[in-house]
């Protein structure tokens, strides 16, 4: 995840980082290159500290519980000692750069069991692919592309890994999706309660949507939502690697799923309705959420 990360032009599921972020919102595309390794850096601090967290808090024997045997345990201890590693390469990068890193926040990861982490890691993983395919095409230096395309590879290794420990499907779909970077940043927000000045990217994430018994979800099924402004007449957008980009009429604060979609799954609520080739920023209303269907 280390020079991938500076494809990772937004922070990691939902709205809180105004406060701690309180500028205007900014489109990805007038990110530089150095924009987009702050970005990564302040990604690897997060994922880093998420891991450094969950295994001070949670023991083996947690682990153990939940059925995952001693290398599976080790096998996850070692993601997280990467994250360590791509924090230390993206400090000295910037710095090469001539810019000036930015400095780990304070989060909240909101962990209270061990399978509570590893379920998250599941997601965080997931969401810095599509991250970094969302940021691919705002990078300008080449090599850092040929770099990233290296690195790709081992993020979905790490999904992989955190997916098969879980007993879900190893691969869910053939095809990854790309996220732009206001919505990557959008999701990393929740777990962000403050930062120092010098981590202020000069963002600001899209309204929070909290999805009610995501755990539950599949087609067919209709999705209950809390979000600021609700009001009938929007849509809910679903964007999938293999689903592409789907919409669901949203009334009386709920929409229902489509078919076609799985794996982890983007969820907004949205102005743009069905036919959109593309979900702009500035049509989104609230969110994304993921939700994590097979």
């Amino acid at each position: 995840m280390t020079i991938f990360r500076k494809l990772f032009t937004c922070a990691l599921a939902f709205g809180g980082l105004v406060g701690a972020f309180p500028l205007t919102r900014r489109q990805g595309g007038q990110l530089s290159d150095i924009d987009i390794l702050k970005f990564a850096l302040t990604l690897e601090h997060l994922e880093s500290a998420f891991y450094r967290e969950g295994f001070a808090k949670f023991s083996a024997s947690d682990f153990e519980a939940l059925g995952l045997d001693q290398a599976t345990i080790e096998g996850l201890i070692s993601i997280g000692k990467t994250e360590e590693t791509h924090v230390k390469f993206l400090t000295e990068a910037i710095k090469a750069s001539k810019g000036v890193p930015v400095e780990p926040c304070i989060y909240d990861f909101k962990l209270t069991t061990a399978a509570s982490m590893v379920q998250t890691a599941r997601i965080l993983e997931a969401v810095g692919i599509s991250a970094y395919l969302g940021a691919a095409p705002l990078v300008k230096d080449k090599a850092v592309l040929s770099a990233a395309a290296s690195i790709v590879t081992v993020e979905a290794r790490h999904q992989t890994f955190i997916r098969t420990a879980l007993k879900s499907k190893p691969v869910p779909q053939a095809f990854d999706v790309a996220i732009g970077p206001l919505q990557i940043f959008t999701l990393a927000s929740s777990f962000i309660v403050s930062c120092p000045k010098v981590s202020d990217l000069g963002l600001t994430p899209l309204p929070p949507l909290n999805v009610l018994d995501a755990s539950n979800v599949r087609p067919g099924s209709s999705l209950k939502m809390v979000m600021p402004n609700a009001k009938d007449g929007l849509s809910c957008s679903f964007t999938t690697g293999d689903g592409g980009l789907q919409f669901s009429p949203f009334s009386n604060g709920a929409c229902v799923v489509p078919d076609g979609i799985g794996g982890e799954t983007f969820l907004t609520v949205t102005t743009e309705k069905e036919g959109a080739g593309t979900l702009a920023d500035d049509k989104i209303v609230a969110g994304p959420a993921v939700l994590v269907l097979s």
